[in-house]
């Protein structure tokens, strides 16, 4: 998953000042571990064993067998999820769904200075892979779940899903098998997934809490020129090459309409308030004009700012030519485009093809990861709570509705009716924390903080009437 970027803030890594040690923390910090610690990278791991692994520690703390469904498909063994369900006292109220990935990018340990899938603590910072990306939400989750078993039944049924395949296109994914075979299981109301989270300042402050809302559509193209080809010492004109260059050069040069919607216009807004005043000023502009060449211009020349406000499209793979000594009789590129919320795969096509402006090219859009995603309603009985808990534990912060410039697996459920959020609660580093690469790390307060948040917020819809 495409985590939580910059907001043109670098951060520092800052030990934090000791603390006591807060209730069930020791734990916690057992279940995080394990689950950092179970390899579960697509190649050589298995999610299923992790699966099972939080199956074993919810049955510990009294979850019947008949309230632990493990799930798995022949075909992918080793890619296997679970559902816990904590019954609520009302039958009619319809329950919130935890939603957490337990894959994770492949890693090697010849390549970093640390085993990926050993949980090191150095300094205040968790570093191995998954310690972020996602599992620190997973074993909140499921902590969450093992300390409500232990206190009165809460009003709602609260349901967590734990799955596979996020991380890997083309795999067994948990969280679209279980919207499509498994239903029922999943009814919910809504659910909270990746993708939210809370920025920091340079100085390790909390700058904001996100509650994601949208997420753009991924979607790759295949730009193809073929050619009958010859000999290199009889250059033609037609050259595959030389045309699918001037393709790419066109689709790097050109920027697709500014677009607006409910979502980023309130993280326009909203934002605009903790930003330098000149960037502040061109959001408010855009969000009041999306037509504001100017106000434009200034926010463009932010990587994540200008991708949250357009679709974007760039080049992401080359293949061309057979041999030194011969012209090219075939050169492919592959274009990854982040679509905007509204705009469609076909009409993004049809408009790469405008700008190559070259029937020698052509373009055809590959198979996609999942269902087109839509948006989930700025719903008060979803934002009220996160807000009202922001406001008791991080005074001051804001807590933003955002759109994500990545995916995640939350268009499965949106498909199958079921609005997910990426909920707010662990602050994240400005450059990532390393998610994806070497050394991806996230600071202890971040986990020990986000478990508070999400924990009462969980409490806080499973609640509310």
């Amino acid at each position: 998953m495409h985590r939580l970027v910059t907001l043109l803030v670098a951060t520092v890594l800052v030990a934090p000042a000791a603390a006591q040690e807060r209730p069930g923390e020791a734990a916690f910090r057992a279940t995080y571990r394990e689950l950092v610690e179970t390899n579960t990278a697509h190649s050589n791991g298995s999610c299923t064993l992790a699966a099972e692994r939080m199956a074993a520690r919810l049955k510990a703390a009294g979850f019947p067998a008949s309230d632990l469904h493990l799930f798995s498909v022949p075909e992918a063994p080793k890619d296997g999820g679970l559902v816990a369900v904590l019954p609520g006292s009302d039958p009619g109220a319809k329950a919130i769904l935890l939603l957490a990935h337990l894959d994770v990018v492949e890693a090697r340990a010849a390549d970093g200075t640390r085993d990926p899938f050993r949980l090191i603590e150095d300094n205040g910072v968790f570093y191995a892979r998954g310690a972020s990306d996602d599992k620190a939400a997973a074993a909140i989750y499921v902590d969450t779940m093992a300390r409500m078993k232990a206190e009165p039944r809460p009003r709602r049924t609260v349901k967590l899903a734990l799955t596979c395949g996020e991380e890997t296109t083309g795999v067994f994914n948990g969280a679209e098998y279980l919207s499509t075979h498994e239903r029922p299981l999943i009814d919910a109301a809504f659910a909270l997934n990746e993708g939210g989270g809370g920025r920091l300042t340079a100085d390790g402050k909390p700058l904001l809490l996100a509650l994601q809302v949208s997420e753009k559509t991924s979607q790759n193209y295949t730009l193809t020129v073929t050619n009958p080809g010859g000999h290199s010492s009889l250059p033609r004109p037609d050259n595959a090459i030389n045309e699918l260059a001037a393709a790419l050069t066109r689709i790097a040069a050109y920027r697709f309409p500014v677009r607006i919607d409910a979502t980023t216009r309130a993280f326009w807004t909203q934002t605009a308030t903790i930003v330098p005043p000149a960037v502040g000023q061109a959001m408010k502009a855009i969000a009041a004009n999306p037509d504001d060449a100017a106000a434009e211009a200034v926010l463009a020349r932010d990587p994540l700012f200008n991708s949250t406000l357009r679709t974007t499209c760039v080049a992401t793979l080359v293949d061309a030519g057979h041999a030194e000594n011969a012209l090219p009789q075939r050169a492919t590129a592959n274009i990854n485009c982040r679509i905007f919320p509204g705009e469609t795969i076909e009409g993004t096509r049809d408009r790469l093809a405008e700008v190559v402006a070259d029937p020698a090219v052509t373009i055809t859009a590959k198979p996609r990861r999942g269902p087109v995603s839509s948006p989930a309603p700025l719903d008060p009985a979803v934002i009220a709570p996160a807000q009202k808990l922001a406001a008791e534990m991080y005074p001051g912060v804001p807590l933003v509705p955002i759109m994500s410039t990545g995916a995640s697996d939350s268009i499965y459920l949106a498909a199958a009716g079921i609005p997910s959020y990426g909920v707010p609660g662990i602050f994240y580093e400005g450059d990532g924390g390393g998610i994806h690469g070497l050394n991806e790390h996230i600071r202890v307060k971040s986990v020990l903080d986000g478990r508070d948040y999400l924990y009462r917020l969980v409490r806080l819809y499973a609640e509310a009437r």
